[in-house]
């Protein structure tokens, strides 16, 4: 167990010393839980399955990174018997009010911030801070499970067993997730997997399964493309002859529009590949909101959009010298 790991949980433990002086949390009924995204959600609802009521704050299509608490939200929080987080600054416009809620006695957790600093991505635009994307590498979110696992187990360690065995469960239904991806992507060539999105969602994708990222704006959502950035982006598609670029569900089409037109302006035309799930989930009672459904859906509009567009963008840019 690193450093990092052993003083987060160092700091859950006292926080669950705050929520009550035994030390120990006896509580009838379920424990009331409120995560930030709902990728978080779907991973707390697998590990506490029936022991927790959870609740995200963050529905499908909603950007993490531009998110501001309502006074609603708030009261949620605050009525929360435990809060689960991302952390590494995704979440960095509430940062202020989930500090607040540790300060006042909730056991609050940033998932993210539990793995091992070894695993994480350095941000290329902000110095000293991490890609807070995780969940787009398997690995990692097995990793993320184990962060929820722990922070159960010592909030109520009664049901220890329980949690534990959740997990082992959770984390059978993730290798079969990493073995669908690698099979999917293994039918791409690897020269077209070349993955151009809204923002810098996918660099752990792109580590973890082979895939060269290029995101127009940067890893948070907060800093806008400009007029230079579609042009060099659209420069680089033409040269190397990219198919296929993908919007996303959670941030507007209008900035992959603009490079798309300066593509064609070019003399090449680039497809809209489909629309990936980022920064959230699909809705509610789809596939596309849970997890995996949500990571299996991604895996095939990638491949697939690459795939089938290759032939029609080649066959375009044949005639045109």
């Amino acid at each position: 167990m690193s450093i990092r790991f052993f003083l987060i949980f160092a700091l859950l433990v006292f926080c669950a010393a705050c929520t009550e002086s035994s030390g120990s949390v006896k509580r009838e009924g379920k424990i009331k839980v409120v995560t930030t995204t709902a990728m978080i959600g779907d991973l707390v609802r697998n590990i506490a399955g029936e022991k927790a009521e959870v609740t995200s704050l963050m529905g499908a299509g909603v950007d993490p990174h531009l998110y501001k608490a309502s006074a609603g939200d708030v009261g949620k929080l605050a009525g929360a018997d435990m809060i689960f987080y991302n952390g590494l600054n995704l979440e960095g416009k509430i940062a202020d009010v989930l500090g607040q809620m540790r300060k006042s006695g909730i056991f609050t957790v940033g998932v993210a911030e539990g793995v091992d600093e070894s695993l994480l991505l350095p941000s290329e635009e902000y110095e000293g801070y991490y890609d807070p994307h995780i969940w787009f590498d398997v690995v990692l979110w097995k990793n993320a499970a184990k962060v929820v696992k722990q922070a159960f187990s010592f909030y109520d360690p009664q049901n220890a067993r329980i949690y534990e065995h959740n997990t082992k469960s959770y984390l059978e239904e993730l290798n079969l997730l990493q073995a669908y991806v690698k099979k999917r992507v293994s039918s791409l060539r690897s020269e077209r997997r070349v993955l151009v999105t809204a923002h810098d969602a996918f660099n752990y994708f792109g580590k973890g399964y082979g895939f060269e990222v290029v995101g127009l704006q940067g890893i948070s959502t907060d800093s806008e493309a400009s007029v230079a950035d579609i042009r060099n982006l659209s420069r680089m598609i033409v040269e190397r002859r990219i198919p296929a670029v993908f919007v996303e569900t959670s941030i507007s089409p209008r900035y992959m529009r603009a490079l798309q037109a300066s593509v064609k302006a070019r003399g090449f035309d680039v497809r809209i590949g489909g629309s990936l799930y980022s920064d959230s989930m699909g809705s509610p009672e789809t596939q596309e909101g849970t997890y995996v459904g949500m990571f299996r859906s991604n895996v095939d509009t990638i491949v697939e959009s690459l795939a089938r567009d290759i032939k029609v963008a080649d066959s375009k840019t044949t005639g045109d010298g």
